[in-house]
């Protein structure tokens, strides 16, 4: 049976407009997919966690596997928090408390809408933000590491692949800017999405990987 990997979320993915002509993530990705595999892709620049779940309203019927990236454009929406001032260290991350909590709710309710498909899923983290000024970027991957959390305990709790992006993109060339992926960002996120795809003991149902 053909395999197809649909890729949902935002410009992690879609990142065809900031590489200039050159190879974006669907591109790198069909071109390492073996044998018997495509990849459509679902996820759209500027998308927010809300229209995953309207992504996955176009699911091709014959979808095998997702990979989605959500959450990073949700949190620049609220990255005005890191400017504001505050009376007390404790006071701040109150404040930071307050987003978490809404993030974690918003990503967990979000993560169940897309394994309703009963699919294999992996997740991806929020790369660190790459900033000229070191204290401005140093700021925002402490930030970011608040709501990475609820990325990794979601994948954890429901049991899905956990692909780190703040790992794999760890280099400021895997960026065009401080927060979209180059076309050398683009391949590494690419062979990461294989080595999960190729993973035997993701190549049954989500109830299957579960119980294995």
């Amino acid at each position: 049976m053909p395999n197809k990997v649909v890729l949902l979320g935002d410009s992690v993915f879609d990142n065809s407009a900031y590489v200039s002509g050159g190879a974006d993530v669907l591109e790198h990705l069909v071109g390492r997919l073996p044998a018997g595999w495509s990849a459509v892709m679902l996820a759209a620049d500027g998308s927010v966690m809300k229209d995953v779940r309207l992504q996955m309203r176009r699911l091709p019927s014959d979808a095998t596997h997702l990979v989605v990236s959500m959450g990073g454009n949700d949190a620049l929406s609220v990255s005005d928090v890191l400017n504001s001032p505050s009376r007390s260290v404790g006071d701040a991350l109150l404040r930071l408390s307050e987003i978490r909590e809404q993030f974690c709710s918003n990503y967990l309710s979000t993560l169940d809408a897309v394994l309703a498909a009963d699919l294999p899923t992996a997740v991806c983290s929020i790369y660190d933000v790459r900033y000229a000024d070191p204290d401005q970027r140093r700021v925002a991957v402490t930030a970011l590491s608040i709501l990475n959390d609820c990325i990794t305990r979601a994948a954890a709790e429901r049991a899905v692949a956990l692909i780190d992006l703040r790992v794999i993109c760890d280099e400021d060339s895997d960026f065009v800017n401080a927060i979209e992926p180059s076309e050398t960002g683009g391949s590494k996120i690419a062979a990461a999405i294989v080595s999960f795809l190729t993973r035997d003991k993701f190549s049954g149902s989500r109830a299957e990987m579960i119980a294995r």
